[in-house]
C-alpha cells in the first residue's frame, strides 16, 4: 500500500494551488459579501482545462480519474476559495459522469465539450420539496408526447440554476404505482434550461452567497427524446453512478477547508502576542489544532481510498460515504477550532475563518446528512436492520 500522491497527482495539486493564487482571500470575501457569481474564476478554470479532469479525452477531457479530480477540488478549497470556489466548478467535474457512462456517442460529443470549455454552464436538478433523500418519491413528471416529453414539477436546492444554460434533470416517466420496483420509472435528461418554461428563484441562505441555490418551477417544458440519457425508466440506476463521486469530491473539499483553517489559525497563533508571549506557546492553543490536523489527515485517507476504489471499478459506497462523513466532521471541527483560536477576531470577516465555518456546513449537510450516512453504514457494514 502506498498512501502518497503520485508524482502526477502532486503536480496537479501544485498547479491548481498556483492557479488559484491569482484569486486572493479578499476576492472570495468580496464575492461572499456581494453574492456576485465568480464568472472570472469559472472561466479561468475552464480555459485551463480543469473542468474536464475526469472526462474522457474523446470529449475534450484529460482522461484522468476521480482521484485526480479529488486532488484538484481539495486544492481549490485549500487555496482559500473554500466551498465558494469549489462549488463554482463542482457540477461539471462530477455531474457529467452519467453522460460519459450511459450517453450515446452523439450525446457525448454534443453535450460534454461545451460544458468543459465553459461555453455552457450546467446545473444538477434532482432534489424536490417534501421528498428529501427519498428520491423514488420524486413528483416531477415527464409525460411522453410526440418527439419527446412534457415536464411539469418543482425542484429545490439546485446549485447555479440561475446562471445555467443546461440542466441534468431526473423526472418520473412512469407513475410510481405502475412500477414493479420503486426505483423504476425515473428517467434522466440533459437538456436546455428554457427560462420561458422554468422559473428560478434564489434561496437566501447562511453562506456561499456567490453560488446561488435555487428553487425551480417547471411548467410545460418540452424535452426532445434525443436529450434522454440511457433507457426510459432507468434514470435512478444511472444517477447512482454519480453519487459516490459526488460524496468523494465533497469530502475532498471539506479536507481542503479544514487544512486552510488550521494553517490560518496556526499562523495567527504565532503572531498574536498576549502576556508577552505568542499564544501559540500555550498548549491550550496547540493541542486543539494538532488534534484537528490529525483528524483531517486521517479523514483524507478514507476519501482517497474511496476515490482509488472508484477508479479501479470497485464498489466504494461504504468508503465514499464514510470518507464524506469523516471529512465533513473533521473539517467542521477544524474550522470551529480555528475560529476559537482567533478569539474575537475569528468572528470578523477580514480574517476569513468565519467564512470557512459557514461554508464547511455545506459538506457536513449535503448531499446527504451525517445521520443518513450513519444509517447506511450501520446497515451495510454492521448488518443492522434498515431504519428508514
Amino acid at each position: 500500500m502506498n498512501f502518497s500522491l503520485t508524482e502526477d497527482q502532486q503536480n496537479i495539486r501544485e498547479a491548481v494551488l498556483k492557479h488559484c493564487s491569482q484569486f486572493s482571500d479578499d476576492y472570495w470575501l468580496e464575492h461572499d459579501r456581494s453574492g456576485e457569481v465568480c464568472h472570472d474564476f469559472y472561466k479561468s478554470m475552464a480555459d485551463a482545462g480543469w473542468l474536464g479532469i475526469a472526462m474522457p479525452e474523446s470529449v475534450g477531457g484529460a482522461g484522468l480519474g476521480i482521484t485526480e479530480a479529488a486532488v484538484m477540488m481539495q486544492a481549490v478549497a485549500e487555496s482559500g476559495a473554500g466551498m465558494t470556489g469549489a462549488s463554482t466548478i463542482h457540477g461539471p467535474v462530477f455531474s457529467l459522469e452519467p453522460i460519459a457512462l450511459f450517453g450515446t456517442e452523439e450525446q457525448q460529443q454534443r453535450m460534454i465539450p461545451p460544458v468543459l470549455s465553459g461555453e455552457h454552464k450546467m446545473c444538477f436538478a434532482v432534489t424536490e420539496p417534501n421528498v428529501g433523500l427519498d428520491t423514488t418519491k420524486l413528483k416531477t413528471r415527464a409525460d411522453k408526447v410526440d418527439g419527446g416529453y412534457r415536464v411539469n414539477g418543482d425542484k429545490i436546492w439546485i446549485t447555479n440554476a440561475h446562471v445555467a444554460d443546461k440542466m441534468m434533470l431526473l423526472a418520473r416517466t412512469t407513475p410510481l404505482e405502475d412500477c414493479k420496483k420503486k426505483t423504476d420509472g425515473l428517467s434522466l435528461f440533459f437538456t436546455d434550461l428554457d427560462r420561458s418554461k422554468i422559473e428560478t428563484r434564489l434561496i437566501p441562505k447562511m453562506g456561499r452567497h456567490a453560488v446561488g441555490s435555487n428553487m425551480l418551477f417547471i411548467n410545460d417544458l418540452f424535452i426532445p427524446e434525443e436529450d434522454r440519457i440511457g433507457e426510459e425508466g432507468q434514470g435512478f440506476k444511472i444517477i447512482l453512478k454519480g453519487l459516490n463521486p459526488e460524496r468523494i469530491l465533497l469530502g475532498a473539499e471539506a479536507i481542503g477547508l479544514g487544512r486552510v483553517a488550521i494553517n490560518r489559525a496556526a499562523q495567527y497563533a504565532q503572531e498574536r502576542v498576549v502576556f508577552d508571549r505568542p499564544i501559540g506557546m500555550n498548549q491550550g492553543i496547540q493541542h486543539p489544532l494538532a488534534k484537528c490536523w490529525a483528524q483531517v489527515e486521517a479523514a483524507n485517507l478514507m476519501v482517497m481510498k474511496a476515490a482509488n476504489m472508484f477508479d479501479a471499478g470497485k464498489d466504494c459506497g461504504v468508503e465514499a460515504n464514510a470518507g464524506k462523513y469523516l471529512a465533513a466532521e473533521a473539517g467542521f471541527e477544524a474550522c470551529h477550532t480555528a475560529m476559537l483560536t482567533l478569539g474575537g477576531m475569528g468572528y470578523a470577516q477580514e480574517y476569513h475563518v468565519e467564512r470557512y465555518l459557514r461554508e464547511v456546513l455545506i459538506p457536513r449537510t449535503a448531499p446527504v446528512s451525517p445521520h443518513m450516512i450513519l444509517n447506511f453504514l450501520a446497515e451495510q457494514v454492521l448488518g443492522l436492520p434498515k431504519s428508514y
